[in-house]
């Protein structure tokens, strides 16, 4: 193998497998330290059932739907240039988790340039990915759409948080109304 054809495989591998480490160590660190400590649990809560949510409806959709029975690679008759499940591809599951973790650090974190940071690195992921031949662009796009599956837990957050404001103002008119 040529020096180039081996530096372009292993930006390639690094993109596409390599991204992930920085997603997981930047999305765990600003969950870890930017959620408030009275509120963690609740947030954690939400986080998990999110992202099973995510999963479950991948899961689903994968065993209904399946574009391709054969990854690109295999299709092409090539190696593959990344690490992959032994199965169809649909959704991706390295782009399902990766953008799981920049969603909940948008949604519970609530920080925005990192959230953004890791939708860059997300991005690469998915790139990579198609690179390494192991998905198609539709792969990594259902990856990215339905890890949204996850949003409604992240929106009941900011629905009680509506409902706790509201809650003693109500009150404070009902007494005034009763005396």
């Amino acid at each position: 193998m040529e020096y180039n054809e081996c530096m372009n495989a292993l930006l390639v591998k690094l993109l596409a497998d390599g991204f992930i480490i920085p997603v997981v160590l930047l999305g765990g660190w600003a969950l870890l330290f930017f959620i408030p400590k009275g509120h963690r649990l609740e947030s954690y809560s939400r986080i998990l059932m999110a992202g099973l949510t995510a999963y479950l409806v991948a899961t689903l959709i994968a065993s209904i739907y399946q574009p391709e029975f054969e990854r690109p690679f295999q299709i092409l008759g090539q190696k593959a240039g990344a690490y992959y499940l032994n199965n169809p591809g649909f959704p991706s599951d390295h782009v399902l988790f990766c953008m799981a973790i920049t969603l909940a650090v948008w949604f519970e974190a609530k920080r925005k340039k990192i959230a953004l940071s890791l939708l860059i690195l997300t991005i690469l992921v998915a790139l990579g990915r198609v690179l390494a031949l192991v998905h198609t662009p539709l792969d990594v796009l259902g990856g990215f759409i339905i890890a949204f599956a996850g949003v409604p837990w992240y929106l009941q957050r900011a629905s009680s948080a509506r409902h706790r404001q509201t809650k003693p103002s109500t009150r404070k008119k009902l007494k005034q109304h009763v005396q």
